[in-house]
């Protein structure tokens, strides 16, 4: 399988670079300004790695490519309790590389590393840096991903049939996985619905996603 499976097989024999570069202060804007919420639940986001890769936009997202080929950790994301959620809640100073270092198997991107804290570890009381980042591995290590290559090959495969998929190969409940799809049709990622717990739930009906009836394509790793 390829996906949450193989990240984990390859974290076990990751070495992060020797030297990462130091990411920059991120931070509320107009455009995305701070949001002190009551958190209401969760979201684990998971980047599919060959898209990204593909299109390689050069936004925040940006991962170190040569490290991944499946399902890497975009990040925990607090949701409310209605359509808006919680974001840039404290000041981020600039993570420390040792902190980098310990989480860059799961997130290969030391600028996407202290985005995510700036904008969503925050606004989890009591939490640090690494308590957010180890918190959101050990979500992604108790997921694994369903049959990617049989999946891509298959005729006509729609958003749906890829969800039920993915939660019936980690026995999730129905209607708790959502896609990221880009405007070609593309999976770019997968957003698993979690409660206060961090147990998996249904997703809410504002929450979002591609509309299961759509077709969907996946793009393979490179051999």
């Amino acid at each position: 399988m390829i996906g949450a499976t193989m990240l984990l097989a390859g974290a076990l024999a990751c070495q992060p670079p020797e030297t990462l570069p130091r990411p920059r202060i991120d931070g509320p804007t107009q455009a995305q300004p701070r949001r002190a919420l009551p958190i209401g639940s969760y979201t684990l986001s998971l980047i599919w790695t060959p898209e990204q890769c593909r299109r390689g936009d050069g936004n925040a997202e940006d991962i170190d490519c040569r490290a991944a080929r499946g399902f890497v950790l975009h990040g925990l994301w607090p949701d409310g309790e209605g359509r808006d959620w919680p974001q840039y809640c404290r000041p981020a100073a600039v993570l420390p590389e040792r902190t980098l270092k310990a989480h860059w198997c799961a997130t290969p991107s030391a600028q996407l590393l202290q985005h995510e804290w700036a904008k969503h570890g925050t606004c989890m009381p009591g939490y640090t840096p690494d308590r957010y980042f180890a918190t959101a591995g050990r979500l992604l290590r108790g997921l694994r991903a369903p049959a990617m290559v049989r999946l891509a090959r298959r005729d006509h495969l729609t958003v749906g049939q890829f969800s039920a998929a993915y939660i019936a190969a980690n026995r999730l409940p129905a209607g708790s996985v959502r896609l990221n799809v880009n405007q070609r049709g593309w999976l770019r990622e997968v957003w698993v619905c979690l409660d206060t717990r961090f147990r998996a739930r249904r997703c809410p009906a504002h929450q979002g996603g591609a509309a299961p009836g759509r077709r969907l394509r996946i793009e393979l790793p490179s051999a």
